[in-house]
């Protein structure tokens, strides 16, 4: 009687797909740089190529667009990672694999104290990780926190960028949340007695997956609304979100430049 057959070994997804073209964002070892700029919506990297001289659309698969060009003498990456910690955290896995080491989340945020207004800066301090994504990597006990000296630099460029446009710069924890329909008025006064500065849906994964990964991160938002004060993300305030989020990849990019990441 022949002995039975070995059972198959479990995939590793740690070493699946490394030195190759990732699956999801569609993008090969070579074609990005050292440093990503992640804005959510993929429409939105455009506002990233803006800034940059010589750009190149380099991959767009499902919600993960990629450009790539230069800033200041800094090659420079944006990659669009959808809504959502799962998402997030394939793109900051798969963009590591082909050579990013340094990544900062320029997107929108709902404010959670009186006096943000729409199109001011939030600067991330860390994360309330409020979402199931990390959960499955560590503990809840573990911090979502970025790198300190990537977010002292967003920081003082933050400060400063508003300063000349007349608006304002606020550093502090902010939230991730899962479900944006599910955050109710209870919840949303429960985060602002918390002292939370803002609340947005991606950040823990990428403090998380860039911890684990020894990588750098860091997040600097433009806010949509404020949730205590009644600014509806709902209002007429495009204009103003889409200023904020022209200074938020401005202070970025300046960041990159000066710790040269």
């Amino acid at each position: 009687m022949s002995a039975p057959a070995p059972a198959p070994a479990p995939v590793d997804k740690s070493q699946a797909g490394v030195d190759a073209r990732q699956y999801h964002i569609g993008i090969a070892p070579g074609e990005v740089s050292s440093v990503a700029l992640l804005p959510g919506d993929p429409f939105r990297v455009p506002f990233v190529a803006e800034f940059l001289t010589d750009v190149r659309e380099v991959a767009h698969n499902r919600e993960h667009r990629t450009m790539t060009g230069w800033y200041k003498g800094r090659h420079i990456t944006a990659t669009s990672t959808g809504m959502g910690c799962p998402s997030t955290a394939i793109a900051v896995e798969e963009l590591a694999r082909v050579g990013v080491t340094s990544f900062i989340r320029v997107g929108s945020s709902a404010g959670l104290q009186p006096g943000i207004a729409p199109g001011d800066l939030l600067v991330s301090e860390g994360s309330f990780r409020n979402d199931g994504t990390t959960d499955a990597y560590l503990p809840k006990g573990f911090p979502a926190v970025p790198d300190l000296e990537l977010t002292a630099a967003l920081g003082r460029h933050a400060d400063r960028i508003a300063a000349a446009s007349g608006t304002h710069s606020f550093r502090g924890i902010s939230a991730s949340d899962d479900a944006f329909y599910a955050e109710t008025p209870e919840w949303i006064g429960q985060l602002n007695r918390m002292g939370i500065l803002n609340v947005e849906m991606e950040a823990s994964a990428l403090y998380i997956v860039a911890r684990l990964r020894g990588l750098r991160a860091g997040m600097v938002c433009a806010c949509s609304s404020n949730l205590v004060d009644g600014a509806s993300l709902y209002d007429d305030m495009k204009a103003a979100l889409k200023e904020g989020w022209m200074r938020s990849i401005e202070a970025a990019l300046e960041t990159a430049v000066e710790l040269d990441l």
